[in-house]
């Protein structure tokens, strides 16, 4: 493991044990889901990490605020897509994935929601692209509460039962695990831009731009 690796590791195992780290991982679990491009989940595990018998309440925490920061992410698709939307998009480099996004929603519908908030593709894609088509606001909210929750208490449910192992593990093998996890998101990524499949001539998603989207 890196000097640097662990340096960061011991740095955050020190914030995550903070009298204030709930309100840091509500924060980034909010702004996650919106705008925010690095995943709240790595913070999520070192204060399982730091208190194991707090786990489920901290996935409980992250749940509520990630859903509440999906709603954010669903107001500047809806109401400020152009002004805010595509500018934002853009800045965190997840534009050129707005028409598979966009195809995704016509294939899959509420089902999109429910991969995007419970894998390590980017929530807040499909939050801010929920927005934007419209989405029933109430399966929106449902959806994004499945996901979060099937994600952020299967880690708090698996830290408060099996705690210290697991700290064990990462803290020995934390170099793979954050490669792993790294890995994780790119997937998404490619699975997202993925889904809907098919050639450019059979697939009409193929040919989707973004100014199209508009």
């Amino acid at each position: 493991m890196s000097r640097l690796l662990r340096g960061l590791y011991e740095w955050v195992m020190e914030k995550a044990a903070h009298p204030h780290a709930e309100w840091w991982l509500a924060f980034f679990c909010f702004i996650e889901a919106s705008f925010f491009p690095i995943p709240p989940h790595p913070l999520l595990g070192l204060m399982c990490l730091a208190e194991p018998k707090k786990a489920v309440r901290f996935g409980l925490i992250a749940t509520a605020a990630s859903v509440l920061g999906g709603l954010f992410g669903y107001l500047i698709g809806y109401a400020l897509f152009d002004l805010v939307g595509v500018p934002l998009l853009t800045a965190i480099g997840l534009i050129d994935s707005l028409p598979a996004a966009r195809c995704t929603f016509d294939e899959y519908g509420v089902l999109a929601v429910i991969i995007a908030a419970a894998t390590p593709v980017p929530f807040k894609l499909l939050t801010i692209t929920a927005g934007f088509l419209g989405m029933a606001l109430v399966p929106f909210i449902l959806a994004s509460v499945a996901g979060r929750a099937l994600i952020f208490l299967t880690v708090g449910i698996l830290f408060r039962v099996f705690g210290r192992p697991i700290k064990s593990f990462i803290e020995k093998y934390l170099g793979l695990v954050t490669i792993a996890f790294v890995a994780l998101v790119v997937g998404g990524v490619l699975i997202l831009t993925q889904l809907g499949g098919g050639g450019e001539e059979d697939d009409p998603c193929a040919s989707t731009t973004v100014e199209s989207l508009s």
